[in-house]
């Protein structure tokens, strides 16, 4: 008996591994799909936000003013009621919940505690108004019948960046975020998933939404609510997967963003699968303070207009568009054009650029000399007589200087519609500056098939998504009681032309704060300005992306390996940290491509990042 026993356990382990070896892929694919790596990061003693020339009630509503954004494609109560997507191995287990602050800080996500005692989301988080569900239709509650609210990200989810050095974290407002936006996707798709099926996460969340005494009826119209939208999750990653060949991952810190706007549009709103184009060039996010004083702006220079780069922006972010139903108004969105326009003027400013005050609006954070090691003045100083030499050429003088507000320089600046100064950045061919080509070429090279009735004219990416976001911003304007005038449209649309264009180059714009928006190159593919300058042979091949801890002797964070961090291979296309060299075989008689000086010393490199300190 005993020996039948131990034959039918032999038997049963043996169709187990069998069944094993058979599936392993499938379930090693399966526990993949199914978690979300993402760091886990210390907490630091105390939060500091410095001093960049904006109050802290007007930050604080920045971080939360609603473009009309709804990025997660379900409302703001099922944000606050979905839990993690951690699987318990027991049964009708609690987990936390998504929106814990403690656990969104995990991709990156800020706390906002910069008024203390305030209850907020994390910063660039914002609850909208009443959002509509994937049939176009109000989105309601199934049994209060109460309308639901939209929640989206705002520009400063990746334009509030952030570091820690000694247990104390530092606000950079402006700076580059260390968000993984495409890990957060990620995570709530699983967490839908397991709202739906996973046992006793439905019942949790019914009640959360319904409240205790919902009906049956009420319940099974949440599950189907839950359907649809795990129906339009499941639609992106069938068309993900098939242009995975021609993506690279982004990780933290960096999002394909312009080919990102482009996929939202041109392929989930106009419901066109075949204008669905791989993530083949993610960029690191760009500083924003001065920026509304530029005459061009991304990294490739493309985009001249303020509103179309911000609306353009809001689109990309799943603000809602209708480009398919002539009836309900094509170019009919929830973009929220007032509020952008907000916010621009806050990060504007209300003065004009002038050599006694430096920029207006939102200014480049200074060095926190007592939080980081302060500078050695003596060494910034021969460091101020190397950038000189070597880099002001290009970036033009330290705006600290009165030699930079040179406004009869033509080449330097401009003027606007208003008449107020605007400077003028230069666009760098990539055939001179050597970085990676990727992001300029593949916008350029990009083509969407768009319908006539839309009356776009252009095929090409770039000029197809300025002509969109123009008549999205138009029927805004038209729809205003009375419809906007002319000059108004001017106004708003910050007195500039909405023109385009696509070269095969990258802007050069002003260091000011540069110590505080690592990694670099606009691909994000050098960890530190130390590396930048030193020997390019020289650059780590690979480095982890994810800590927020900095170094304040090489400027950057630190790149030792972290447990979930993304991994930064610089083999990949789109990937490359070549270009922008300092070496050897520099000769200013004859251009080598990549490289724009001589190779600097090792005394010499750490002057000059001496000296970048104090900008």
């Amino acid at each position: 008996m005993r020996g039948k026993r131990i034959a039918k356990i032999v038997i049963a382990l043996a169709i187990v591994g069998i069944a094993y070896s058979a599936l392993k892929d499938d379930i090693a694919k399966l526990w993949q799909d199914l978690h979300v790596k993402i760091v886990e990061h210390p907490t630091p003693k105390k939060t500091v936000w410095l001093d960049q020339g904006i109050a802290k009630d007007k930050l604080s509503w920045f971080y939360h003013a609603d473009q009309g954004t709804r990025t997660f494609g379900f409302p703001y109560e099922w944000f606050m009621a979905l839990e993690q997507p951690t699987i318990s191995w027991l049964p009708f287990t609690k987990v936390g919940l998504f929106s814990d602050t403690a656990y969104l800080d995990r991709y990156g996500f800020i706390a906002d505690t910069i008024i203390p005692g305030k209850e907020a989301l994390p910063i660039g988080f914002a609850k909208g108004t009443p959002m509509l569900d994937s049939t176009g239709a109000v989105w309601r509650n199934p049994r209060t019948k109460k309308e639901m609210i939209g929640v989206g990200l705002t520009c400063a989810a990746c334009h509030t960046g952030s570091f820690t050095y000694k247990d104390t974290a530092v606000v950079i407002d402006g700076g580059p975020a260390l968000t993984n936006l495409f890990a957060m996707k990620q995570g709530m798709g699983i967490s839908l998933l397991l709202t739906r099926y996973w046992p006793g996460r439905f019942d949790r969340f019914a009640e959360r939404i319904l409240g205790p005494d919902a009906t049956l009826d009420d319940r099974e119209t949440l599950k189907n609510q839950l359907e649809q939208a795990l129906n339009q999750y499941k639609q992106v990653k069938n068309l993900e997967e098939r242009v995975a060949s021609q993506s690279i991952q982004e990780g933290y810190g960096r999002l394909d963003a312009l080919n990102r706007i482009g996929n939202q549009v041109f392929s989930i709103d106009l419901k066109k699968p075949e204008n669905y184009a791989g993530s083949s060039a993610p960029v690191h996010y760009p500083r924003i303070w001065n920026t509304p004083w530029f005459d061009w702006v991304q990294y490739n220079g493309s985009i001249m207009q303020p509103m179309v780069r911000n609306a353009g922006e809001s689109l990309g972010v799943s603000a809602e568009l209708n480009l398919t139903e002539p009836s309900k108004g094509l170019y009919k969105s929830s973009v929220d054009v007032d509020q952008l326009f907000k916010m621009e003027q806050m990060i504007k400013g209300d003065t004009q650029p002038n050599a006694k005050t430096g920029f207006p609006g939102l200014r480049s954070p200074k060095w926190p000399a007592d939080i980081l090691p302060p500078f050695d003045q003596k060494l910034a100083d021969k460091g101020a007589e190397l950038y000189k030499t070597h880099c002001q050429e290009c970036h033009r003088p330290p705006v600290t200087s009165e030699a930079f507000y040179d406004f009869n320089n033509k080449d330097w600046w401009t003027r606007n519609q208003a008449g107020e100064l605007i400077l003028k950045v230069e666009n760098i061919p990539i055939s001179h500056i050597g970085t990676d080509p990727a992001q300029a070429a593949d916008m350029l090279n990009r083509t969407v098939a768009v319908p006539e009735n839309l009356g776009i004219k252009s095929s090409s990416f770039a000029f197809a998504l300025g002509e969109l976001v123009e008549k999205t911003v138009n029927y805004v304007f038209d729809q205003k009681k009375p419809p906007a005038s002319p000059a108004e449209r001017k106004r708003i649309d910050g007195y500039m032309p909405n023109e385009l264009r696509g070269e095969l180059a990258y802007k050069v714009r002003p260091l000011n704060g540069v110590w505080a928006t690592p990694p670099y190159l606009h691909n994000g593919s050098v960890p530190t300005i130390d590396d930048l300058l030193g020997d390019p042979d020289k650059r780590p091949p690979t480095f982890y992306l994810g800590s927020r801890e900095y170094d304040p002797v090489k400027l950057g964070y630190k790149t030792d390996p972290i447990t979930n961090g993304f991994v930064f291979d610089t083999s990949i296309r789109g990937n490359s940290n070549r270009g922008h060299e300092f070496r050897k075989d520099y000769n200013k008689d004859k251009e080598i491509k990549g490289v724009i000086g001589p190779a600097l010393s090792e005394s010499d490199r750490k002057a000059l990042i001496e000296y970048l300190k104090t900008l």
